[in-house]
């Protein structure tokens, strides 16, 4: 099994069509799949002006702050009226939904994951303490805070990661340091899906 590894500072930044921002894409699965045709994708993303979110019919959408002052998110049905303004706290979002993105300071940087409903189911965790992460067919982790040790030897400075696709692994994720923040994404195909 292929296990990738990666550095969110190394990574190309995308800007954004409507020209609100930029994306470093992490993962994207599978390869070379556009953005109609992806089972499940991860970026980084900076949002430096208001605007509307792109729509992703049959997506599931979770956000987190990595860093700013973050923004607001509001769909105009008023169903959804989110301050992403906490660092580190995911927050779920169907990505059928029209929302609008208001900044409540200057630019912000945002983790995104991104899952085709009905074909990828996604767990999503902030993990501080040393912790046994179950096998997954896919999945990522990304050192947030402190550095990390994952498995047995492969260690990660903040903003460095891994993925791995295909195949279940399972890992055992041991900070180093104190006040450490680690991002840990499971994925499995949902029931009904072929391999």
């Amino acid at each position: 099994m292929a296990v990738h590894r990666f550095d969110i500072a190394t990574l190309a930044a995308t800007p954004w069509k409507n020209g609100g921002g930029s994306t470093r894409e992490v993962a994207c699965v599978p390869a070379g799949a556009d953005l109609d045709r992806f089972d499940w994708r991860v970026s980084v993303a900076t949002i430096d002006r208001p605007g509307p979110f792109s729509v992703f019919a049959g997506i599931d959408r979770v956000i987190m702050l990595l860093d700013g002052a973050g923004v607001r998110l509001r769909s105009p049905d008023g169903r959804i009226d989110h301050r992403l303004s906490q660092r580190y706290a995911p927050f779920a979002f169907a990505g059928d939904a029209a929302i609008d993105c208001e900044l409540l300071g200057g630019t912000s940087t945002d983790f995104n994951l991104m899952t085709r409903r009905g074909r990828v189911r996604a767990d999503c965790r902030l993990l501080h303490e040393p912790q046994s992460i179950a096998a997954a067919r896919s999945g990522l982790l990304l050192a947030l805070a402190s550095r990390w040790r994952l498995g047995d030897a492969i260690e990660c400075a903040p903003g460095q990661g891994l993925w791995w696709d295909g195949v279940p692994q399972a890992w055992q994720a041991h900070p180093q340091e104190a006040g450490a923040a680690l991002i840990a994404v499971r994925l499995d195909k949902t029931a009904g899906t072929h391999p």
